[in-house]
């Protein structure tokens, strides 16, 4: 059991019964009282009006509003309304978008107060935290739920509060680094691979950041599969070297910067011509029109389901 003096608030909150709603609303200091909608739209791309209609109509990123009557939206709420643009960029419809940003956020409730919990590290610049928080997080939930709940959660929520303002460059590396530590831990301390087949897993051409890919190497691993991380900014010439010198029989990339997809697609018709199963996924290839063409198999956006995946197709060969 962890002493408490060695637990973090967020985590006292849990076990006092409380469902983190103050701290998840807390402010971090130089922010005033959260974003504009202005603002907002600046940072997301969805024009005003639409914010304030997507209120109006389906209650999503209802807040606070200033004395003068100004709405101010902290990380949650812009959470929300990121999640509502990508699923219509997607093809859904505004209803159906906005039941699933209801039906995410219900979803997300027993992780809520581990999720803030990583803008409380970025505050206290205390990466230790973040190294107990997830031992918990995992004693609790499981390797698979810590790692989709409150791992990359977490780490988008530190994104949108450095895109934001209410953390600084400093603040964001010191949780990436901690939660990239973590990963490497639970690697270094699973189980000995005991089958026989090899996966790379490798970003783009372009991309830098490597959290998602690192986050599936581990669930990868714990399944008993041989994993070879490439990490980022890998050019074509350099992915299919190592698959063919580790003798991989699966190959994962992962984009998340559509600007350079025609970059990341050179990249999997260079690995289509390895004896490697091909899989790809990230933010680079969300619509069907981006996939058309793209060799191998896109994995969608639900971890486990990406794992499970790549799992049963390689057990049938």
């Amino acid at each position: 059991m962890l002493s408490s003096s060695r637990i973090p608030r967020a985590i006292e909150a849990v076990r006092r019964g409380k469902e983190g709603g103050e701290a998840v609303d807390r402010v971090l200091p130089g922010t005033g009282s959260g974003l504009s909608i202005h603002g907002v739209s600046e940072l997301l791309g969805i024009p005003a009006p639409t914010i304030r209609s997507w209120e109006r109509r389906y209650g999503l990123a209802r807040t606070a509003r200033t004395p003068g009557g100004h709405r101010r939206y902290l990380a949650a709420e812009i959470a929300d309304l990121r999640l509502m643009r990508d699923e219509i960029s997607r093809g859904r419809r505004s209803g159906q978008a906005a039941v699933l940003v209801r039906d995410a956020a219900i979803s997300a409730e027993p992780y809520v107060t581990f999720i803030q919990a990583f803008l409380d590290v970025a505050e206290s610049m205390n990466a230790r935290q973040i190294d107990v928080l997830l031992d918990h997080c995992q004693d609790r939930f499981g390797l698979d739920e810590a790692i989709c709940r409150v791992v990359l959660p977490g780490m988008r929520q530190i994104g949108v509060a450095w895109q934001t303002g209410r953390c600084d460059i400093s603040q964001e590396h010191l949780v990436t680094e901690a939660t990239r530590t973590w990963l490497k831990k639970v690697l270094s301390l699973g189980p000995r691979p005991w089958r026989g087949q090899r996966i790379v897993l490798s970003c783009g051409p372009a991309d830098l950041h490597t959290i998602g890919l690192e986050a599936m190497e581990v669930l990868l691993a714990a399944r008993g599969w041989d994993c070879h991380l490439l990490g980022e900014r890998i050019p074509p010439a350099v992915l299919t070297a190592a698959i063919n010198r580790r003798h991989a029989e699966a190959t994962i990339v992962v984009s998340h910067i559509a600007s350079n997809r025609r970059a990341t697609v050179a990249a999997l018709l260079a690995a289509s011509l390895t004896r490697s199963q091909l899989f790809y996924a990230g933010n680079a290839f969300l619509t069907e029109s981006t996939r058309k063409g793209v060799p191998g198999r896109y994995l969608g956006e639900d971890l486990v389901e990406a794992v499970q995946t790549v799992a049963a197709s390689l057990q049938k060969t």
